[in-house]
């Protein structure tokens, strides 16, 4: 088989960059070692900037018809008693989306079978080889392949690529269940994230509601003890924790599905490595708080897609696929950090020293300015990347179809000139890769008449800057 891009893993960074690629009119092929697509809810929600990245494509919408609104709480940061609003970041989603990743999954990959693009489960990759002119993966080759198989990732191993950082100091479960009876300690709605956790009995839970009577439950035993990862999870240790916690009148359901995890903070050094690049959680692992892996591995994605995409077309100027790396990263490696924080912050065994912490911090997520910024750095609204403007704001426009939101311009994933001055602007040899619109609006735009806009969405060029459009253009689209 032959194509241009190999993507190894199918879940949502995989699944992502597929989609992102087939808009580009890239032909992609993603392999899949598990025959079966997971139902295991895994990651939790989805932050406000993944909400807006999905916004860009039109896949939001369609991907939360029939899900539950959620509680307008804010997010979290430890899980302080502190909500994150990120309202002052002019964002149309101020709060995490709780949606569960089986769902985000199920959503990106009817998109791609429905535009053809072949999704091969039950094939587990056994060799990579790679040379100047492309890569192959048994019979399939392709120009490209992008490792997105996973914290145990293959490709990384067959390559040899290391995988740097820390080991898990702790062992915890995530598990998908019903409830056969409550206790008045059971949430039974949602509402911000420091409602849930709880300790009792040797063990700490995380337990909260989804949609249909389902509960995500996160526990572990406060000692940090528990079976290795490849140890199946017990219906009896989950009853086990629970009895423990909510008392002995509550009763599992059904277990759903389980899995273990770590608080490992690991991240390869290269997220390039020839024709090889790594995203996801093959590029970087931490411990899951805040639903930042799911949101770093499409924000991957779709930093790297229309890149790839680029090359395979010949129109990529030099340097842009080494921009990956430098601009991801930096993201996660500022995840890991924070997210060390944060797991020494809400560790339920903690002692007075750490108390003092979480007090201190409580504090100052009080106070707007401290709120505001580790609102945009747990949000993702914040990211700015070197040399490049910020995130496109979502402005409602007035052109000649009518009202129209920014966000609603960017569904083919291409680049986007939005001139706001009723002038039109010559894109030369690069309308085929940007879309130019006129439009007016009311919103504040900074002084902007005129934005150029990546396909990733963010700022590449404004009327404001000292930079010709010309210059931005030839710099960003060949």
């Amino acid at each position: 088989m032959r194509t241009e891009v190999i993507v190894v893993g199918a879940g949502p960074t995989g699944l992502m960059l597929a989609y992102e690629l087939t808009l580009a009119g890239v032909p992609a092929v993603v392999l899949e070692k598990q025959r079966e697509r997971g139902t295991q809810s895994r990651a939790g929600g989805l932050q406000p900037r993944t909400a807006e990245m999905l916004d860009l494509r039109g896949i939001l919408g369609p991907l939360l018809d029939g899900v539950l609104p959620d509680d307008p709480a804010g997010g979290h940061f430890a899980m302080l008693p502190v909500a994150l609003d990120c309202r002052p970041w002019r964002t149309r989603h101020p709060s995490p989306v709780t949606l569960p990743q089986a769902r985000l999954e199920a959503c990106l990959e009817r998109l791609l079978v429905s535009r053809g693009v072949p999704v091969l489960r039950g094939h587990e990759v056994s060799e990579v080889e790679q040379d100047e002119d492309g890569v192959r993966v048994g019979d399939v080759h392709g120009s490209y392949l992008v490792a997105c198989d996973g914290a145990h990732s293959t490709v990384r191993s067959l390559l040899g690529v290391p995988f740097p950082g820390r080991s898990g100091r702790m062992a915890a479960v995530a598990a998908d269940l019903t409830l056969a009876s409550l206790s008045d300690a059971v949430p039974t709605t949602r509402g911000h994230f420091s409602r849930y956790p709880r300790s009792g009995g040797g063990f700490f839970t995380i337990l909260h509601p989804l949609d249909g009577g389902l509960y995500r439950m996160l526990f572990g035993k406060l000692s940090g003890d528990g079976p290795g990862r490849e140890e199946p999870v017990t219906a009896e240790e989950v009853g086990e924790a629970l009895q423990a916690v909510y008392g002995p009148e509550v009763e599992l359901g059904e277990l759903r599905a389980a899995s273990r995890f770590g608080d490992a903070a690991r991240q390869v050094e290269r997220y390039r490595e020839h024709r090889v690049f790594f995203a996801g959680d093959a590029a970087h692992i931490h411990m899951p708080i805040g639903g930042q892996g799911v949101n770093l591995g499409v924000q991957d994605a779709v930093n790297l897609g229309w890149k790839l995409a680029a090359a395979v077309h010949g129109w990529a100027p030099a340097g842009l696929l080494d921009s990956y790396h430098d601009e991801r990263h930096p993201v996660a490696a500022r995840v890991l950090r924070h997210t060390q924080a944060q797991s020494l912050i809400m560790n339920a065994g903690r002692d007075e020293d750490t108390d003092a912490v979480r007090d201190l911090m409580t504090e100052l997520l009080r106070l707007p300015d401290a709120n505001r910024y580790v609102s945009g750095m747990m949000s993702g609204l914040d990211l700015r990347y070197p040399g490049v403007g910020p995130r496109l704001i979502d402005y409602r426009l007035t052109t000649e179809e009518g009202s129209i939101r920014a966000s609603d311009l960017m569904h083919t994933g291409q680049g986007l000139l939005l001139s706001l001055d009723g002038k039109e602007r010559p894109l030369g040899a690069h309308s085929g890769r940007v879309r130019h619109v006129v439009a007016e609006t009311d919103e504040d735009t900074c002084g902007a008449v005129a934005l150029l806009v990546r396909p990733d969405g963010y700022v590449a060029w404004s009327s404001t800057d000292a930079e010709p459009l010309e210059s931005a253009l030839t710099r960003w689209f060949g």
